[in-house]
């Protein structure tokens, strides 16, 4: 005996919400959307022209797509013909594939994605799930939509410009010894300006055209060929000026693209060549990409961010600033690896914030070691005398202080030594192991007060039984975010280009992966009173119930609908 099932019976169209399990993540996602103030939609609210889709309902769908590791735009539209969830949460409105592209991308959905993260923390604030103690901040690469071989180098442009500058100045110099053009001001001794350059171009076509004109007034075949002859190098130089012009003004568009940066892509030129650790070429080869900079907490990322420098320590003080900006208040530690121990970082930690910075530096580990500890020509292990200020070094030889240093790095950084030099290393036995000064200079010891005295505040804290638990949690609660982000969810190249697009979409993959864990961990997100609206009035469905047997139950008597409806009107 089998349950009754054939393909010719009507079956009425139910509330898609009955198929969906207690704790689908459907629920999660409406919830969330939900949760946003009405007011951060009005700017999506247009006057004119057709109405548009609500922006909830364009979030809900992104955000579900996103869950089930669809990252396209036209298999986000599939799904809203075949996902059960994404009906429901689309009551039944089928966007396009454009339409829903436009929407992730579009500049304003910046604000509403950031106000997710916010009330998504909020949720986990008052459900207890986080501490507010602390946030745990690392960084990761990501590929960018962009072509592996579009690269455009820094230093390549600068050499090409720095000759284009010589053959230029050259060429013109040429051009006002043999008088054929008058000189020009320039505003600039050293190297001609695009206008410059345009300038130079014009005189030479009033040049050509007085010889056009010679050619043209001249009867005799042979003074006609010597005028050709003397016309002809300033065409030449008129259309080497013209290529030189439009260079000057490509290499000037690639410096400004390049900003801080010594690459980008021309695919995306937000995007920069960094390495990375998934080296599918298996050559050491630099691909396009950016660095994602996420906060975590509870293994939730709450806040995030995308720069397109490599380095991790230029990252953090920005990163900082765009989560008290958008995000959330800083907590009182603010936990990181190694990779952003800086003094300038701790600096702004320390000074301007007045928060705890639970962050190592390069050479943490290192110091700890016995071998690091029994070196007898680090200056860490001198004895030092502070009455004369100096060092004794291995060989009995004072170290004295000799003068200040400031040196100021590329990013405008200035950092305070004093320097100390050894008394005498002339026929010291020691000197080839201590110091690789050039035979005659006696050894120097740079030593930053300010970064040493920041070094041991540091060490304090991580010795400390309190901050030093609160840094052991660090890479079981960022570090697993990311691998659920790239392994899970398979997030591990962006489909968008430029930094905003992109930054759009990490919300939405990281919204996703926290969406994912939070419902697998909370089978109950809301109470059964406030999980949607058609649970608010079952009053409406027992009604709606009613008016189906009254109307159907003499039409349809199949026993697979009735229990259908009978099902509708239990809730």
């Amino acid at each position: 005996m089998f349950k009754h099932y054939t393909m010719n019976q009507v079956v009425l169209p139910l509330d898609l919400e009955m198929k969906l399990q207690e704790n689908d993540i459907a629920f999660a996602i409406n919830d969330l959307v939900e949760s946003i103030p009405e007011e951060a939609f009005q700017d999506f609210i247009r006057q004119t022209g057709r109405p548009a889709y609500h922006p909830r309902m364009m979030l809900k769908i992104i955000l579900c797509g996103y869950t089930q590791s669809v990252f396209s735009g036209r298999k986000i539209e599939a799904l809203l013909q075949d996902s059960v969830r994404m009906m429901w949460l689309a009551q039944g409105y089928e966007p396009s594939y454009r339409t829903i592209n436009r929407f992730r991308s579009n500049p304003l959905i910046e604000d509403l994605l950031r106000e997710c993260f916010v009330q998504f923390r909020n949720h986990l604030v008052e459900n207890k799930v986080i501490e507010e103690e602390a946030i745990f901040i690392d960084g990761t690469k990501i590929e960018a939509n962009a072509n592996k071989f579009t690269f455009v180098w820094r230093k390549s442009v600068e050499r090409f410009s720095e000759k284009l500058v010589e053959k230029s100045n050259q060429l013109y110099d040429e051009l006002l010894e043999k008088e054929i053009i008058p000189a020009i001001q320039r505003e600039n001794e050293e190297e001609l300006s695009v206008k410059e350059l345009e300038e130079v171009v014009e005189k030479l076509d009033e040049k050509i055209e007085e010889y056009d004109k010679q050619i043209k007034a001249c009867e005799v075949g042979s003074e006609r060929k010597k005028i050709r002859s003397e016309r002809k190098f300033p065409k030449q130089a008129r259309k080497q000026f013209s290529d030189f012009m439009l260079r000057k003004q490509r290499y000037q568009n690639d410096m400004k693209i390049f900003g801080d940066r010594n690459s980008y892509s021309k695919t995306d030129p937000d995007a920069t060549f960094m390495r990375m650790k998934d080296d599918y070429m298996k050559n050491g080869q630099l691909k396009a990409g950016y660095n994602v900079q996420i906060a975590t907490e509870g293994q939730y990322a709450l806040a995030y961010d995308v720069f397109p420098n490599p380095t991790d320590t230029r990252t953090l003080i920005p990163f900082l600033d765009t989560i008290e900006a958008h995000f959330f208040e800083l907590p009182e530690h603010i936990v990181a690896d190694a990779g952003y121990g800086s003094e300038q970082n701790y600096e702004d930690i320390l000074e301007n914030r007045n928060r705890t910075p639970l962050i190592t530096y390069n050479q943490y580990r290192k110091e700890k070691k016995k071998k690091h500890k029994e070196n007898a020509f680090h200056v860490d292990n001198w004895e030092y005398n502070e009455e004369e200020d100096a060092y004794l070094c291995p060989n009995a030889r004072k170290v004295k202080f000799s003068y200040h240093s400031k040196r100021t790095d590329r990013y405008g950084f200035t950092r305070e030594f004093k320097v100390y030099e050894c008394e005498d290393c002339s026929a010291c036995p020691l000197r080839d192991l201590c110091t690789k000064a050039k035979p005659g200079n006696n050894r120097k010891v740079y030593i930053n007060e300010k970064w040493e005295s920041q070094k041991e505040y540091v060490r304090t804290k991580l010795s400390d039984e309190k901050t030093g638990e609160i840094y052991g949690k660090r890479k079981i609660d960022v570090e697993p975010v990311f691998g659920f982000l790239k392994a899970n969810l398979g997030f591990t190249r962006f489909s968008v280009r430029g930094k905003q697009k992109v930054t759009n979409e990490l919300a939405f993959a990281l919204m996703a992966v926290n969406l994912r864990k939070f419902t697998a961990n909370n089978p109950k997100l809301v109470t059964d009173d406030d999980k949607n609206l058609s649970k608010k009035n079952p009053s409406n469905q027992n009604l709606l119930g009613f008016f189906l047997i009254t109307v159907f139950g003499w039409f349809c008597p199949s026993l697979f609908l009735f229990g259908r409806i009978m099902e509708l009107v239990d809730q």
